[in-house]
């Protein structure tokens, strides 16, 4: 199963960006890693989101 280019960039641009993280270490998780990650950003955003 190959996973598409652009949600890899996707997601690591989403993880980069919140966590202040280089690419290495990015690439250097398991996938599942990463998507639970991306799922913890979205949490906290909608939690600060909701707080407004």
């Amino acid at each position: 199963m190959t996973y598409p280019v652009e949600r890899i960039e996707e997601e690591i641009g989403y993880v980069a960006y919140y966590f202040h993280w280089g690419l290495d270490e990015i690439l250097d998780l398991e996938h599942p890693d990463r998507q639970r990650y991306v799922a913890r950003i979205a949490t906290l955003n909608a939690r600060v989101n909701e707080g407004r």
